[in-house]
């Protein structure tokens, strides 16, 4: 895939966190989820690729754009498979919580795992722990590998989890093996790429989540030289039947970074919508001006590019909204 391709992507990103942006606070998720999908599936119409959505909003009878099978882009560039989530943190957005972004992974065609909208389990570490972990190892054989491999006590490893009633006895194993918790709400994007980041202080991600958005999260961590595992976790035989129509033969497959991305060719792009753990969110800074911070990064360099942007709305009228 071309290098300019991340960089058009990170301009889809900031449109859909800019419009998104505008609803914070107001109480209203589904206002917020519907403009930053249009706003993000305006943009993909000037990216030079032919891109074909395999992770969206839904089925073409469930969302009327950003849907399954959707094509993307101009036509102008390489063929790549897209994954997108428009708005991960609807509520976050709603009640002016942090850690909303707006996210996009691109990879070769047939590269991403065509996860289908289930549970997934899921593990996450950074590059000093890849290779080292399985998601079957109890969660306390787990904290001492990942300790040793990013040289720290067990009492200073950092064990990220999203804050669930399904999540509680991981949780209080943790706290009883004497490493540290930190809870988050929605959204486990970034929660899991933290792990790949040394400064976020974060070294273990675990848990259960949604699988789109594990598939997405393992674009940015294949970018970053970390590790992931998972295994999707269907709750009835409805869900089972919907993994196999999506190519996957055992439902219950142990499934590598390389099977969530089987390209080293990858990119994963996101801008903030609200504060975080990674990322800023979109601050409006008077008159018309908007600034936003984004991250994209490429699996097939490793590079990892931090960008701030100002943005004049008055020639963007797509991202402002209505107040009619």
């Amino acid at each position: 895939m071309d290098r300019e391709l991340a960089l058009e992507l990170v301009r889809v990103t900031e449109a859909a966190a800019i419009a998104s942006a505008q609803w914070m606070g107001r109480g209203d998720k589904m206002s917020a989820d519907d403009a930053a999908t249009t706003a993000m599936r305006t943009m993909f119409d000037s990216v030079s690729m032919e891109g074909v959505v395999v992770i969206g909003e839904g089925e073409l009878d469930e969302a009327p754009m950003l849907y399954i099978g959707e094509e993307l882009g101009n036509k102008t560039g390489p063929s790549v498979d897209i994954a997108v989530d428009p708005l991960e943190g609807t509520n976050i957005v709603s009640k002016g919580h942090n850690n909303a972004v707006a996210v996009i992974a691109a990879a070769e065609r047939g590269a991403l795992l065509h996860a289908p909208d289930m549970y997934m389990d899921k593990i996450a570490v950074g590059k000093y722990a890849k290779g080292l972990i399985h998601i079957d190892d109890p969660i306390e054989r787990t904290i001492d590998i990942v300790a040793r491999a990013n040289n720290k006590r067990v009492r200073d490893l950092t064990v990220i989890i999203q804050e669930r009633d399904r999540h509680q006895d991981i949780i209080d194993r943790v706290i009883k093996k004497g490493a540290r918790v930190k809870l988050f709400g929605d959204g486990d994007v970034g929660a899991s790429i933290a792990t790949c980041l040394p400064e976020t202080g974060v070294d273990l991600f675990v848990g259960r989540g949604g699988a789109p958005e594990g598939v997405i999260s393992a674009a940015a961590i294949k970018s970053l030289g970390g590790d992931m595992q998972a295994r999707l976790a269907p709750q009835d035989e409805e869900e089972m039947e919907r993994c196999r129509q999506m190519g996957l033969e055992d439902p219950l497959q142990h499934l590598t970074l390389d099977h969530l991305v089987k390209s080293d060719d990858a990119i994963f792009a996101a801008t903030g919508v609200t504060e975080g753990e990674l990322l800023d969110g979109v601050k409006f800074l008077g008159g018309d001006l908007a600034q936003t911070d984004s991250i994209v990064m490429r699996a097939k360099t490793r590079t990892v590019r931090f960008i701030k942007a100002h943005h004049h709305l008055d020639y963007k009228p797509h991202l402002v909204m209505n107040e009619e």
